[in-house]
């Protein structure tokens, strides 16, 4: 494409969505709705907004995958259905960076909910399913988030010993649990790209 047809195009387009996000903003800022970006290989790799997708797809980079189906983006004219998953036209290279194991991931990991009781009121602290005191390791695996009332009532013992059986068993976690978290409510069509069927 010349430099002069791209520049044209953006041009339209950002007339075109302005309009759309004039009439966006009485629906509920559709504009600034959540759309998974996925790689061509149909790799989930981002979170984008409803404008940032649409500028993708009107310069032919993207794809739409699936449309949102109570959402559309009108303009004087023309009326284009509202992209809920975009795929891009040519493969990225992402270089995702490896998940620290902190505190805060292992947090982030847990969504902030003891792995005994499934509270997430504060205090919350980090236990080791296998005590430290018994060999237990500081891994994914055996690390968890716990309550204060938890965690003291457990003390130096298994859960087994303890009779705590564990909500959900810790691994380590990928960049798509920390997307999943970042969207909150994750739509039905997504599901089967972030792994969830």
């Amino acid at each position: 494409m010349s430099a002069y047809n791209y520049a044209k195009r953006s041009s339209t387009f950002s007339t075109t969505i302005q309009l759309s996000k004039n009439r966006a903003s009485h629906r509920g800022g559709s504009m600034n709705a959540k759309v998974l970006v996925l790689n061509q290989s149909y790799e989930p790799i981002s979170i984008c907004s409803v404008k940032k997708a649409f500028l993708l797809v009107f310069l032919t980079k993207a794809e739409v995958i699936a449309s949102k189906n109570d959402r559309t983006l009108r303009t004087v004219s023309v009326q284009y259905s509202c992209p809920s998953i975009i795929r891009l036209s040519n493969y990225v290279r992402v270089t995702f960076r490896r998940v620290e194991l902190s505190r805060k991931n292992i947090l982030r990991r847990d969504s902030g909910r003891c792995q005994y009781c499934g509270k997430t009121n504060p205090p919350l602290t980090i236990d080791h399913i296998i005590p430290k005191s018994r060999g237990g390791e500081d891994t994914w695996e055996n690390l968890i988030t716990a309550c204060m009332k938890c965690n003291n009532r457990k003390g130096n013992r298994t859960p087994e010993e303890a009779s705590m059986p564990l909500m959900s068993t810790p691994k380590k976690p990928s960049h798509v649990t920390f997307l999943k978290q970042i969207v909150g409510r994750v739509e039905d069509s997504w599901r089967p790209y972030l792994f969830m069927d």
